[in-house]
């Protein structure tokens, strides 16, 4: 009894460290039968994955920009289960809207979308074991901003520190993981240009996470 009392202690203030050291805000998008059915069939169709439930076993973190200026109009973009129509280049690869696990306000203020390891449509090849953090912004007019910086690094320990993460990348270097073992997009020619989040910002990150030893890319 003693022996289970005292796993149970170390348990607890294991846990209690993790959230102490990071404050995330719970602002969830839709996640329902429609989303996850359309998941499983993305997780099928592009990876060839035949799994009972869209969940990940997450290796890598994926570090985006939105592009669109406010927290609200990204919760907008993400919200819907279905792609909206205006998204033509990637629509004809699954009608499963883009989303992410996390996003990071212009602030610092970080949110979680999903479950933690909830499947998300973030980047291609590599959704089946990719956690993403998105950062509101990320062009000339709504720049990244340091507070950002510093939460991403917060959040990149944190998810470290909790699961088995051996790879850290922006989302502009996906491709480099083309031909690996983790790749796993069926359609060779199915790619897109990506430029974030930008090549300082991921020094930045990697700078101050340079202590927690990611894999080099492929």
């Amino acid at each position: 009894m003693k022996i289970l009392f005292s796993v149970y202690i170390l348990f607890f203030i294991s846990s209690f460290n993790l959230s102490a050291q990071i404050k995330i805000i719970d602002k969830p998008i839709t996640w329902n039968d429609k989303r996850k059915d359309l998941s499983l069939e993305y997780l099928q169709q592009r990876h060839s994955l035949d799994l009972d439930s869209p969940y990940i076993n997450p290796k890598m973190v994926v570090v985006h920009y939105t592009v669109i200026p406010t927290l609200e109009g990204t919760m907008r973009a993400f919200m819907n289960p279905e792609l909206p129509g205006a998204r033509e280049a990637i629509k004809g690869a699954s009608s499963l809207n883009v989303s992410s696990q996390f996003v990071i306000d212009q602030d610092g203020t970080i949110y979680r979308l999903l479950p933690e390891t909830a499947f998300a449509r973030h980047v291609i090849g590599l959704n089946y074991c990719a956690i993403g953090i998105e950062n509101v912004g990320g062009t000339e007019e709504v720049p990244l901003t340091k507070k950002q910086l510093k939460s991403n690094v917060k959040l990149i320990k944190y998810l470290k520190k909790k699961y088995d993460i051996e790879y850290l990348i922006g989302h502009s270097e996906y491709t480099d993981f083309a031909g690996s073992t983790l790749w796993k997009e069926v359609d060779d020619n199915y790619r897109t240009t990506k430029s974030d989040p930008g090549e300082d910002f991921m020094k930045g990150i990697r700078k101050k996470v340079k202590k927690l030893d990611f894999k080099s890319k492929p």
